[in-house]
């Protein structure tokens, strides 16, 4: 989003399955920020899941994350002004339809746009 709350950009990919919730967190924003890096400018990512957040601010305390937060840190050399927040949940529904329509796919899904394809959202409704 920008300074008003306008959608820029948005995408989901379904991936294979992670070993926790959190480490397909970390993986979604690795992904996130790098395709940012193709798409846009944008510097800040939010998400709903604090722990994501805590995970970036204070990756010592996270060693079983060491590889995937060393592919992250790689990644915010790009973003001088990296920034990630939290958005709860009620004011994220978007990213949560996103996210249940790429987890119902059974082929390999990759989106990424400024709005919802028809195609997209009819899917989610079969």
């Amino acid at each position: 989003m920008d300074s008003r709350e306008n959608i820029q950009f948005m995408g989901t990919q379904n991936f294979t399955r992670c070993e926790s919730a959190l480490h397909l967190e970390v993986e979604a924003l690795r992904w996130a920020m790098k395709n940012m890096l193709q798409h846009s400018p944008c510097q800040s990512f939010g998400t709903d899941y604090k722990e994501l957040i805590a995970i970036i601010n204070e990756p010592q305390e996270w060693p079983s994350f060491a590889t995937e937060l060393e592919n992250i840190e790689t990644l915010q050399i790009c973003f001088p002004d990296f920034k990630i927040t939290h958005v709860p949940r009620v004011r994220n529904q978007l990213s949560v339809f996103l996210g249940k329509t790429a987890m119902s796919f059974r082929r390999e899904l990759l989106f990424i746009g400024c709005s919802i394809p028809v195609w997209l959202s009819k899917s989610s409704q079969a």
